[in-house]
């Protein structure tokens, strides 16, 4: 459930070249032109490092204001503390290129105990360290768990040294689509306990930080935005810092939920902030014209909520092309989610998507 990863929202320099026909109207120049603080891709580390033509668009800032670790920095890559402090230094060695070839330095958001978010590298290090004691959950059942223990001031040393910090991760995808909280080792121990707790310490590890949760199935109301916004409501009365949501928006092409729009608005009254957090669009293949007009519309659809909601503050695709796109080896017969295509080469999705921000 959980992954190490931050945020980093990257500044507005161009540092590569992008296609000719794109210079003019890049993604992240376009978001912050409507007032987002971002918009950005999901990466992994063996296609930024190894594909050059696949770096080459990420580094350009005026693309992509911020990226996020999707799979390098997951839980399950982190076995022993000295494997956990490679894995970590080989992704800041990502972050740190941006700064060395830009005129300012970048700016951490997200350190969180979830799976995913923006760059982003998700992180619960503290808060789950700190829960495990106070709820005396069976550490030697919780290798994971006593792990974090141990890293967990070399984590928040590393990241201080690195980048500024913006906001955590504190939760991920607790609830479940019919809105009864998913059962795990956490809420078996302690009921709904242990999300108060783990805000509570990822506050006191970083007091300035904002504090988020994030979860899929949630783009529109239903059962299980109600039992989020019922979670956000409670925790805000009872004192407990949480300040936005992530809205993960796996979507399907022609399948959108309805009010979107409203939907993020009824979280924003709670007084957090939303953001759009791992947007793809993925369609049944094969890919036919048809399917790719949708697909289109759908991104301008999704992009136009979160740009008509003040308190929507970005967006990240969860990946920017379908080469190395998640879906295909999660959902059997379906694919083509991004922007881009294999070849590297944009998709009418890409103009749905400056659609969305021009409405």
């Amino acid at each position: 459930m959980f992954m190490l990863s931050f945020f980093v929202l990257l500044p507005l320099v161009s540092l590569a070249a992008c296609a000719p026909d794109i210079t003019s109207i890049p993604l992240n120049t376009i978001a912050k032109q409507h007032r987002k603080l971002y918009f950005g891709t999901a990466t992994n580390t063996v296609e930024f490092v190894n594909d050059t033509a696949y770096r080459d668009i990420i580094r350009n800032n005026k693309m992509f204001g911020q990226i996020t670790a999707a799979n390098s920095m997951k839980w399950v890559k982190f076995q022993i503390l000295n494997r956990f402090v490679q894995r970590f230094l080989s992704s800041t060695r990502r972050i740190q290129s941006h700064r060395r070839e830009s005129s300012r330095s970048t700016t951490l958001t997200k350190l969180s105990n979830s799976q995913k978010r923006m760059v982003k590298f998700f992180v619960d290090i503290t808060a789950y360290g700190t829960i495990s004691y106070q709820i005396g959950l069976p550490m030697g059942h919780l290798p994971s768990l006593r792990f974090c223990l141990s890293c967990d001031d070399i984590v928040v040393r590393l990241l201080g040294d690195t980048v500024d910090k913006y906001s955590w991760d504190v939760i991920n995808e607790v609830i479940n689509d019919d809105g009864t909280f998913r059962e795990d080792v956490f809420f078996n121990s302690s009921g709904t306990k242990y999300i108060a707790t783990a805000f509570h310490a990822a506050h006191a590890a970083d007091p300035f930080a904002k504090l988020y949760a994030n979860d899929f199935n949630i783009e529109g109301p239903g059962p299980k935005s109600t039992a989020y916004q019922n979670l956000i409501e409670t925790l805000k009365k009872e004192g407990v810092p949480i300040h936005g949501l992530g809205i993960q928006s796996h979507l399907v092409v022609g399948e959108l939920p309805v009010n979107i729009k409203e939907n993020l608005e009824a979280f924003t009254k709670l007084g957090i902030e939303v953001a759009l957090t791992e947007l793809d669009i993925r369609m049944t293949l094969p890919e036919t014209p048809a399917l790719l007009a949708q697909q289109k519309k759908d991104y301008e659809t999704i992009i136009s909520a979160c740009n008509e909601v003040k308190g929507c503050i970005g967006i990240t695709i969860w990946d920017f092309t379908d080469k190395y796109s998640w879906v295909p080896g999660s959902f059997a017969g379906e694919g083509d989610a991004c922007p881009w295509d294999d070849d590297l080469q944009i998709k009418p999705a890409y103009f749905g998507i400056i659609d969305g921000f021009s409405k």
